[in-house]
């Protein structure tokens, strides 16, 4: 085996696809004397790390299950002159989240309530915060499948351990007294954290 094969080997090994991935265009730049070796290496590390970010954000936005990838930058807010712009750029900061807030969008059908509260999990995935979207409808079958198999307090568990919930289309549908004490205690419990 050459060096080069058993460096190839060692790298993915450690896991470092990337790295292997751009070596040989760093190891040209530096045999051709554009990069000293600690530039070369500098320059992969960076990528890496860059790699394993981007990687970090696309699994959080997987299991965050958005129907579908829409970003506030897209939104007309042209379309919805009755949407406070300035209060929507002004969550992107996401200090709702560390400051432990709400946010309820309300508005007619058809005003981008979804596309808004999308935009917001994106950003919030990009930041680190652990995120699921999930429709009222859904949310509340689990939540009635749960109670009927005696696991409702695991599921609640589980609905309580994400840093930003999302949960679309409340009061599309009616709800009955039963589903809404499961939303309030969800809510309730949530808060509590």
């Amino acid at each position: 085996m050459t060096d080069y094969e058993q460096l190839i080997s060692n790298l993915a090994q450690l896991k470092l696809n990337n790295f292997s991935e751009n070596y040989q265009n760093y190891s040209t730049e530096v045999d051709q004397q554009r990069l000293s070796f600690g530039e070369a290496l500098l320059k992969l590390t960076e990528s890496e790390l860059q790699y394993r970010r981007d990687q970090e954000i696309k699994k959080r936005i997987q299991q965050a299950k958005f129907p579908i990838v829409k970003r506030i930058d897209e939104f007309d807010f042209n379309f919805q002159p009755s949407i406070n712009k300035q209060e929507i750029l002004g969550l992107k900061s996401l200090s709702f989240l560390n400051n432990h807030q709400n946010i309820l969008l309300v508005g007619s059908p058809g005003v981008g309530k979804t596309h808004l509260a999308i935009g917001l999990g994106l950003i919030a995935c990009e930041h680190g915060f652990k995120t699921l979207f999930i429709n009222c409808h859904d949310l509340l079958l689990a939540l009635r499948t749960a109670d009927s198999k005696g696991t409702l307090e695991r599921q609640m568990k589980r609905y309580s351990n994400y840093e930003l919930l999302i949960i679309d289309e409340i009061g599309y549908l009616p709800m009955k007294p039963d589903d809404a004490n499961l939303l309030f205690q969800l809510v309730n419990n949530r808060y509590e954290q």
